[in-house]
């Protein structure tokens, strides 16, 4: 294996996910792997969930997937006000309420953490990082941590989510840390949907940022025709994490 492809963040955004795939068929790319994420703040979880079953797409527990699967009213998100607390309660409330039992059984299922040999690297996927499901690793963390992260994962290479802001660093050791950005809610300003392909000869890695386009409107307009915060659909148009005041 030297060519695989990576997704994550799909929250719960069929329309995103179908592209993406669409995408990945069309360039013949057969490993598929999915970071997790695949459910809350979009109206679609059971699509979702099941599309990827369907697929068998080997996945990571997100840390909203395992709020879900345990249907619970935490998702382990860091909202940051008020008002986006309050809007996190409603899309936790309505996914649990709208995920079928089978569908919560199946993410109680997902995987931890996903190791790889590509080519002559030790590939590591996790959703936040090997330490924690919901650590946010940002592209501004310094060289040191992430050092310490790459001791703590035993990887050349690791692949995570979460942030929905995709990057590549190559840290002073050579080794690669890689946020693959977000298929179905981007807050990089980017409204497409994101996803990743690695290829490696020996352990020399190649790193491609795709993005995809897909309808945005259809995804926005099932928020804003459910009991979802239409301050989601809002997001998706402008590819930001952001509430509109």
């Amino acid at each position: 294996m030297n060519r695989i492809a990576i997704f994550s963040d799909i929250h719960a955004n069929l329309p995103a996910l179908q592209a993406v795939l669409k995408d990945l068929d069309q360039r013949g790319i057969k490993e598929r792997y999915c970071l997790g994420d695949l459910v809350g703040y979009g109206t679609f979880p059971n699509e979702v969930i099941e599309l990827i079953r369907d697929k068998q797409i080997p996945t990571v527990m997100g840390n909203y997937d395992q709020g879900i699967g345990n249907s619970s009213d935490e998702c382990g998100c860091a909202y940051k006000t008020d008002e986006e607390k309050a809007l996190g309660k409603r899309s936790i409330a309505w996914t649990n309420l709208h995920t079928t039992e089978e569908n919560k059984a199946f993410l109680r299922t997902l995987l931890p953490q996903i190791p790889l040999q590509l080519g002559d690297l030790n590939v590591l996927l996790a959703h936040g990082s090997p330490r924690k499901i919901n650590e946010y690793l940002y592209i501004d963390r310094p060289d040191a941590t992430m050092e310490r992260i790459l001791d703590f994962a035993e990887a050349d290479v690791l692949v995570v989510g979460h942030t929905h802001k995709p990057y590549h660093r190559i840290l002073p050791s050579g080794r690669h840390v890689i946020n693959e950005g977000s298929v179905g809610k981007p807050k990089d300003g980017d409204p497409r949907a994101g996803y990743v392909i690695l290829q490696a000869e020996g352990r020399d890695l190649s790193v491609e940022f795709m993005r995809v386009d897909y309808d945005v409107e259809k995804t926005a307009k099932a928020i804003e025709s459910s009991d979802m915060p239409d301050e989601y659909a809002e997001m998706l148009r402008t590819a930001t994490g952001e509430i509109k005041s």
